[in-house]
């Protein structure tokens, strides 16, 4: 059986959700509340596979919400996080995923280290943050969605912001090793990291934000944008292809331009409908098949029986793992989402 760990955008979109799922009690209540809240399962689901194999999962609601980072309640953050993994494990579920902050804030506060939760002891080959996936389906998107809006990638110059990440790292490599493209914009708040990087890579400019989107072809967005930055349509590249991979993913409401293309990124589509509810909260345009690739990660381990934490710790995924999985993807039916054009 596969787990997935998730959270809402936001204390309003959480008490809209607790109404719409039958809990009440939850809807009615402020920030303190959710930070008490225990995570719950709060959705059985049934995938089937192109190959013909079901498999079975649950979605275990974190209680997690972003305004507990802003508001500086980090202990609770964490809490929430660990308590959802440890939920999981109580329930016997074989390889859960984390997403959106989830996998975040496990990475960035070294959650690993608070491994015994109550009486539970965590087995982290039980968990994959679902990065090595969610990195090759942006890849393939790139790949793709460039020659619908008109961009010739071995002419093309690519910006990653967010660089230096898990995610933003992995597609790096990619692009290094699998793709053509002309030029590589590196771009980071951490310049010990993004120089590490370059000299891993042995290409790529480092760029401040504000210089390289006027640069890009393609701008990959795995990094939450920076407070106080407004992006003015007329100083980016006509066209231009902006791939959101962030969360909750809000760029194409910011850029609406002709020639702008946003599309959002680390979205994978099914081949057949999906038995569960959970998508259609979080505003997928087709809720009944389409997921975030982190997600659908856990699926993949689980329909190949590989319960093992396959992406795990900061910057470890390589090409050869994000083809791994991507041989699954297209195995079992996944397709990453591209412009409906």
């Amino acid at each position: 059986m596969f787990g997935l760990i998730g959270h809402l955008t936001s204390l309003e979109h959480a008490q809209a959700v607790a109404h719409r799922l039958g809990y009440p009690e939850y809807g009615d209540q402020g920030l303190e509340f959710w930070c008490m809240a225990p995570p719950q399962i709060v959705d059985d689901i049934v995938v089937t596979s192109v190959t013909g194999k079901t498999i079975y999962g649950k979605y275990i609601e974190s209680c997690f919400l972003p305004e507990m980072l802003a508001s500086q309640r980090v202990k609770a953050a964490t809490r929430k996080i660990i308590n959802a993994m440890a939920h999981a494990q109580k329930h016997d579920i074989d390889i859960t995923a984390l997403g959106g902050f989830s996998s975040i804030i496990f990475e960035n506060f070294d959650l690993e280290k608070m491994s015994h939760v109550r009486n539970v002891d965590l087995d982290f080959q039980r968990f994959t943050t679902g990065n090595t996936h969610t990195a090759y389906v942006i890849c393939q998107q790139i790949e793709h969605a460039a020659p619908q809006v008109g961009i010739d990638l071995s002419q093309a110059t690519i910006a990653v912001c967010g660089a230096t990440g898990d995610i933003g790292s992995a597609v790096c490599r990619w692009l290094d090793a699998c793709l053509e493209v002309k030029d590589l914009l590196l771009v980071a708040r951490n310049r010990d990291r993004l120089n590490e990087l370059q000299t891993e890579l042995g290409r790529g400019k480092i760029l401040p934000l504000e210089e390289a989107l006027p640069l890009a072809d393609i701008v990959v967005w795995v990094a939450s944008m920076p407070k106080g930055v407004e992006l003015d349509p007329q100083t980016l590249k006509n066209p231009s292809l902006m791939i959101d991979g962030g969360y909750p993913k809000n760029m194409a409401t910011k850029l609406q331009h002709p020639g702008i293309h946003v599309l959002n990124g680390g979205i994978v589509e099914h081949s057949l409908d999906i038995d569960w509810k959970i998508m259609e909260i979080v505003s997928m345009d087709v809720p009944s098949r389409q997921m975030f690739a982190c997600f659908a990660e856990a699926m993949l381990l689980e329909f190949e029986g590989w319960h093992t934490n396959f992406s795990w710790g900061r910057n470890q995924i390589t090409v050869e793992k994000m083809k791994q999985i991507g041989q699954a993807s297209l195995k079992h039916g996944f397709q990453p989402l591209l412009l409906g054009m």
